[in-house]
């Protein structure tokens, strides 16, 4: 196996002079087009209570490519008096309605002094998009009827960060975690709080929200979904035990077995939110024959079969797009691939995972691939795809290129001496994850002819 390389990477997020700063990204590939919806917390500083409003760059198919957008603030994301943190959006195939959920928190109140008072000022929120993220309804307090009663028994909460899935069955998810307030007997204060994650989900596409049970045993936080092999639902989770959480869910999220420790994943010192995407494995066969069917994320096994599409960067790196309209950023062209039948969908899943591969510090964003995804020992070294610091992430998937492979995308924040700095967008292909994650002979029966990026005409 030669030397690592890492794709080419496109800013669509900066730092400003005036101190906003954009972190906590989320990626979702929307039909029809497809459109690529690219969503961050803007923040007056880098400070999570500081957190003020969500955004979003949104990629457009014209006249054959694929061009970003200016940012613009979801304006109607937002309730009085709160600040909007953590987008995670979700499609329902069916009618391409985009569901962005987030959570609206009460003034500039930290997280940690919910945690130590027991006192949540978190509202689960939600708005709407029918037209690929052109226009957005007003924002849903989902807390009452969602939450209801549970809220009295939780510190705080939040959603994602991230993408949400849908299931074969058009159950909508949504990944979540709470502090859950374990004891309060300490001379009527908090005495112990642990943080655990769970699922909100709709079964009738979107109308109504429900709460899932929570995973029961390890402690598990900040998390995302995916459907995998035996009808289980795979949940991965931030966790401060050193290492990622895993639980299966064998009811699609409405209640978790007892999670395990994944000790082939590391967390960071400190912890970060980390990113998983499923997606059916490649077919193995001495010759290269179809490709094998590629979900959008956020749809598992959709009945619909939405249109995805991949996206070629030139060669330059590091270069934020110019921010006048559709028309604006030179150079970003993305060829429209229609998604293959979903009859052929194999049953065999694998796993990509995004997160920062420093063991100290939050630092060089990795790519690791599973196989296995019941088994915790299953996940290669990462391919790192960024040096530098790094932070959140979001993986996607975007269909098949010309050729037996498939292609990814990864929105993760980067920067040159700290990593919210930026929020950057790269692609990749299945064919450069093998190449890079293992010299295993198996993964390598599997790769594909290399995948070239291309400059615009």
């Amino acid at each position: 196996m030669g030397a690592s390389s890492a794709p080419a990477r496109t800013v669509l997020f900066r730092r400003e002079r005036t101190g906003l700063t954009y972190r906590v990204p989320a990626l979702l590939p929307v039909p029809p087009g497809p459109t690529l919806l690219a969503f961050a917390e803007q923040r007056r500083s880098p400070d999570d209570a500081h957190a003020h409003r969500l955004v979003l760059r949104r990629g457009a198919v014209a006249a054959g490519a694929v061009q970003w957008g200016a940012l613009r603030v979801l304006a109607t994301a937002a309730l009085e008096e709160h600040r909007s943190m953590n987008p995670c959006p979700v499609l329902d195939a069916g009618s391409g309605t985009v569901f962005l959920f987030f959570i609206a928190v009460l003034g500039e109140t930290p997280e940690a002094v919910q945690i130590a008072t027991g006192r949540n000022a978190a509202r689960l929120c939600c708005v709407t998009s029918r037209d690929a993220g052109l226009t957005w309804e007003g924002t849903r307090d989902l807390t009452e009827e969602t939450v209801g009663t549970l809220i009295h028994d939780w510190a705080t909460f939040a959603v994602g960060p991230g993408h949400g899935v849908q299931l074969h069955s058009g159950r909508l998810l949504v990944p979540a975690y709470t502090y859950r307030v374990d004891r309060r007997e300490c001379f009527g204060k908090v005495c112990w709080t642990s943080p655990h994650s769970f699922t909100i989900y709709s079964d009738d596409q979107g109308r109504t929200w429900h709460c899932g049970g929570l995973v029961p045993n390890l402690r598990s936080g900040e998390c995302q979904l995916a459907a995998v092999d035996g009808g289980f639902l795979y949940c991965n989770a931030r966790s401060p035990l050193g290492s990622r959480v895993q639980a299966l869910s064998p009811d699609e999220g409405t209640s978790f077995l007892p999670a395990e420790l994944v000790p082939t994943l590391s967390e960071t010192a400190r912890g970060c939110q980390g990113s998983i995407i499923g997606f059916p494995a490649p077919v193995p066969s001495r010759e290269e024959g179809p490709n094998p069917p590629y979900l959008c994320p956020g749809v598992q096994e959709s009945l619909s079969g939405p249109f995805c599409h991949l996206q070629h960067w030139r060669d330059s790196q590091e270069q934020p797009g110019p921010e006048p309209g559709l028309g604006g950023d030179e150079g970003t062209y993305a060829p429209l691939l229609s998604l293959p039948s979903m009859a052929s969908l194999q049953k065999s899943t694998w796993l990509l995972y995004s997160h920062p591969a420093g063991h100290r510090a939050r630092i060089r964003m990795g790519i690791y691939l599973s196989r296995s995804p019941l088994d915790p020992q299953s996940w290669t070294e990462p391919w790192v795809i960024y040096e530098g610091p790094s932070g959140y992430s979001d993986l996607a998937t975007l269909g098949s290129v010309p050729g037996p492979t498939l292609a990814f995308a990864c929105l993760f924040e980067s920067g040159s001496r700290v990593s919210y700095e930026d929020i950057s967008f790269c692609m990749f292909s299945l064919g450069e994850v093998l190449e890079n994650v293992s010299g295993d002979p198996e993964l390598l029966h599997h790769r594909s002819k290399p995948w070239k990026h291309c400059r615009p005409s």
